[in-house]
């Protein structure tokens, strides 16, 4: 028997197929244009496709998903038995998609909660676990959605790029603008933090930024369970070692997530991306 409160989120959690059909979770896309062909933020995809158009610099917009997009998906999971509906999104502060979620929740013939996580990625995704297996145990709407808010809340996700320009052509750098002009050649570790981009530390080199990187998430780990997921951009073979790494120092990991993103958060950090989120397990 499905449960009465169905789970909607967007494609910058990157759950995966196999996540998402266990825990009945429907996915609405962004989408990307990279030059003239307009995509959906799928993993996985060419990310020849994406490499080619940021060094030719050529024009790559992401749009948030039409609200109608969300109102078919919001329409099906009624017409499949739905009371109700918790819709949890990518941060307001990046991106409009949660307001096209708020604009069909008006049609929604079911009550939608929409839920702005705060963050993406895992951050996002660990926030639409929590709410799926609440909502399979039964849950009210307002407790599946409160479930969500808290396990965003208490993520931490941290983030290593090779270079600020993405960010900066993308109008997603936040409060990273002091690093603005010479210091594009820095290499970062960033945080999601306030639904916003931010700067942890500023590194030289990227060997130092990859050791700070794990040494950032064996610390938000601390002694307590926890779920980790490491995701990354065109990076493999570092993403491989920093989750051999953090398999050895975790000490209380429940469950570690390995995915590449796709082309929408991708078009912002670039390629060499290597991120880390840890979140905390009941």
């Amino acid at each position: 028997m499905s449960p009465s409160v169905a789970v909607v989120t967007d494609s910058t959690a990157y759950l995966g197929a196999e996540a998402t059909g266990r825990w009945n979770i429907a996915v609405v896309p962004v989408q990307v244009l990279l030059g003239d062909r307009q995509l959906d933020d799928v993993t996985p995809f060419d990310a020849g496709l994406l490499t080619h158009a940021l060094k030719d610099r050529s024009p790559i917009v992401t749009s948030r998903p039409a609200p109608e997009r969300f109102a078919d998906v919001y329409r099906r999971a009624a017409a499949d038995g739905a009371s109700a509906i918790v819709s949890v999104h990518l941060s307001g502060a990046l991106s409009g998609t949660a307001d096209s979620a708020r604009l069909a929740a008006r049609e929604s013939p079911v009550p939608v909660e929409v839920v702005d996580s705060g963050s993406v990625a895992m951050g996002l995704g660990f926030a639409v676990l929590a709410a799926a297996r609440a909502a399979e145990a039964g849950a009210p709407a307002a407790e599946v959605a409160g479930v969500a808010r808290d396990r965003a809340a208490a993520t931490s996700t941290f983030f290593y790029v090779e270079t600020l320009d993405y960010l900066r052509r993308g109008g997603r750098i936040g409060r990273v603008t002091n690093l603005l002009g010479s210091a594009l050649s820095i290499k970062p570790l960033l945080s999601v933090a306030d639904g916003e981009i931010g700067v942890l530390e500023k590194v030289r080199t990227a060997g130092r930024a990859l050791a700070r990187l794990e040494d950032l998430a064996v610390e938000a780990a601390g002694n307590r369970p926890v779920d980790v997921a490491v995701q990354h951009l065109m990076a493999a073979e570092r993403a491989e070692t920093l989750t051999k790494e953090l398999t050895a120092r975790v000490p209380r990991l429940v469950r570690l997530w390995v995915a590449e993103i796709g082309p929408v958060l991708g078009a912002h950090v670039g390629p060499g991306m290597l991120g880390v989120t840890v979140a905390p397990v009941d």
